[in-house]
């Protein structure tokens, strides 16, 4: 639709400035016939008087062209405002459709569509492709002992950290909740060890109190011709498999001590 009507604004621009030349044309046809009569060899009082009457009335159009000119473009002027708002807003919109509102990161449906079109790449140019899902540990302990503003803190605090350390083509989702993801074109997944250890440590201060911002992670490099469901369903059991892990760890350690 947008673009519908910018194409009608332009084309009105155009005949506006085509009707603009050929006006001048005629103007100055008529400044030069009556500058230098000598162009027009004609003796005849009725043809003279029929040029002056020809010259006059084309003095008169112009003055209805100007007048006919300044409302077209107050109206191209109105009309372009308009789409200009229309615009604004369908990337407002657009915005709102791909984006997660708290992180600003890329939100579900929008990785779901890249992933995608980068599955269909690594196919034909026969690259890596890894995606790392994240899992912050002991979010809904943080948001019930402290409240959301320190939730909102923690996932905003670990959004931040996955930009900073992420690659130029790398695209970082907030899947929703607490769960994030990283999709790395072009990546092997022996190379997503050391992306992990530089996410660590991360922490925020809430008020005066130090929260420590800690994550599970899972991995999954692409396997053609899989769909991108079963791709993602991989780096969860992986997810899932090494968040188990951490709760061992941290439960054994508690035995300990």
């Amino acid at each position: 639709m947008l673009r519908t009507d910018l194409k009608k604004v332009e084309r009105r621009d155009w005949w506006l400035w085509i009707m603009a030349i050929i006006v001048m044309l005629l103007l100055t046809a008529a400044v030069l016939s009556t500058t230098f009569p000598g162009l027009i060899a004609v003796n005849d009082p009725v043809f003279q008087d029929s040029l002056d009457q020809a010259v006059r009335g084309l003095v008169g159009l112009v003055l209805l062209f100007n007048v006919y000119s300044i409302y077209q473009q107050v109206t191209l002027k109105r009309t372009r405002r308009q789409l200009s708002d229309q615009l604004m807003l369908a990337q407002v919109f657009y915005k709102q459709a791909t984006t997660d509102a708290l992180t600003g990161l890329a939100n579900r449906r929008t990785a779901e569509e890249q992933l995608v079109r980068e599955m269909a790449r690594a196919r034909r140019r026969k690259a890596p492709l890894t995606i790392v899902t994240f899992d912050l540990n002991n979010f809904k302990q943080i948001n019930d002992r402290y409240g959301h503003p320190a939730g909102d803190l923690v996932l905003r605090a670990f959004a931040q950290k996955l930009t900073d350390r992420r690659r130029g083509e790398d695209l970082v989702v907030r899947m929703g909740g607490d769960e994030f993801l990283l999709l790395l074109p072009e990546c092997p997944a022996d190379q997503v060890p050391t992306l992990l250890a530089r996410l660590r440590p991360c922490e925020v201060n809430f008020k005066g109190i130090r929260l420590p911002v800690e994550f599970s992670s899972g991995l999954a490099s692409y396997e053609a011709p899989e769909t991108g469901e079963s791709f993602l369903e991989r780096a969860d059991r992986a997810l899932y498999a090494d968040k188990r892990a951490r709760k061992s760890q941290r439960e054994s350690q508690a035995i300990v001590a």
